[in-house]
């Protein structure tokens, strides 16, 4: 469960891991993929004292609970201009024909996924040549294909596609590292991590072994069109499930930025039907079936769809939505 970071062993799992992630999403030379602490939230902070020093602003994209909390956080270090007006529910991405981008930011922040609200962007953002993209990648890495070269910053944390919770991967282009504000903590900084191999201080090594092999199950398995192919199956067969209910299972987000791995919905009607969905969660788990309950802000049901799930285990859960819905319709 541990070694020395330092040793010869451990260099080259970690060497490996970092090949092999560089393969499945042919990672251009010049980028570096560093393993830092934190999570995604540790990130929020580490890209703002990274990046936005550089004209003192940064544009953030907010469609969802991750992309606000993390605009939030970067509002400690410099000035945050919300490109989108803020609304009661997040349910879309709006079309970029009505984004207020500020020509002179550091860089244009957004979430790719929002694990909460079940909204996934369907496009990569267009944004000036010399300003950098950076994405919060967090629960949708390594589920759909990606030209990382459009990108000045992706990050995810580990414990969504990559493996159990205790790391995060950054991906950056080089030409970004060593602009952070002065008073970035060594842990947070992009230049430090990369002059020291990610181990400025002790990595958790086992985690990092364990991602490894997470890289390879997936090489192993079509790679990143494999993980693709089944993560579309995977969520088309729970909204098919959705759309086919008359109304009894209700998803609010917009078709078209529906996400492949956080569905959520009501039963009973668009505000749900609390009785309803306690008996559904209960007979979900007496199935083996765990941890469905929406999040706490938004309620109803959420059915994450991760790359470890299976398109059985999937087809279980239609199984189960398709007996409920005969059962308690009216």
């Amino acid at each position: 469960m541990e070694m020395s970071h330092r040793s010869s062993t451990y260099g080259k799992i970690q060497e490996t891991a970092i090949n092999d992630l560089r393969e499945l999403l042919n990672i251009p030379s010049n980028y570096k993929v560093l393993l830092m602490q934190g999570g995604g939230t540790g990130q929020f902070a580490a890209v703002a004292l990274n990046l936005i020093g550089v004209t003192g602003t940064a544009d953030y994209v907010i469609t969802g609970s991750w992309s606000a909390k993390a605009a939030k956080e970067a509002a400690q270090y410099g000035k945050v201009n919300a490109v989108l007006p803020k609304v009661a529910k997040y349910i879309s991405v709006p079309r970029q024909s009505s984004w207020q981008l500020d020509p002179k930011a550091s860089y244009v922040y957004y979430c790719d996924n929002e694990t909460v609200e079940g909204v996934e962007f369907d496009f990569v953002p267009e944004v000036p040549a010399s300003v950098p993209l950076v994405a919060d990648m967090s629960s949708n890495f390594l589920s759909r294909p990606i030209d990382v070269a459009k990108f000045g910053v992706i990050f995810a944390g580990a414990q969504k596609n990559i493996g159990p919770a205790g790391t995060t991967v950054i991906i950056v282009r080089e030409d970004l590292i060593g602009k952070h504000l002065k008073s970035t903590p060594s842990i947070l900084n992009f230049e430090l991590m990369d002059k020291n191999s990610s181990l400025m201080n002790t990595p958790p090594t086992f985690i990092i072994y364990v991602m490894g092999l997470v890289f390879k199950w997936i090489k192993r398995n079509g790679g990143i069109a494999g993980m693709s192919k089944l993560a579309n199956a995977k969520s088309k067969l729970i909204y098919d499930t959705i759309d086919k209910s008359n109304g009894f299972f209700y998803c609010p987000v917009d078709p078209n930025v529906r996400s492949h791995m956080n569905v959520p919905f009501r039963i009973g009607s668009a505000a749900g039907n609390d009785a309803l969905e306690k008996e559904f969660l209960a007979k979900a788990e007496a199935d083996g079936m765990i941890q469905l309950k929406g999040h706490r802000s938004v309620g109803g049901i959420r059915a994450s769809l991760y790359n470890a799930v299976t398109l059985a285990e999937t087809q279980q859960l239609a199984n189960l939505m398709l007996d409920f819905y005969k059962n308690n319709k009216n």
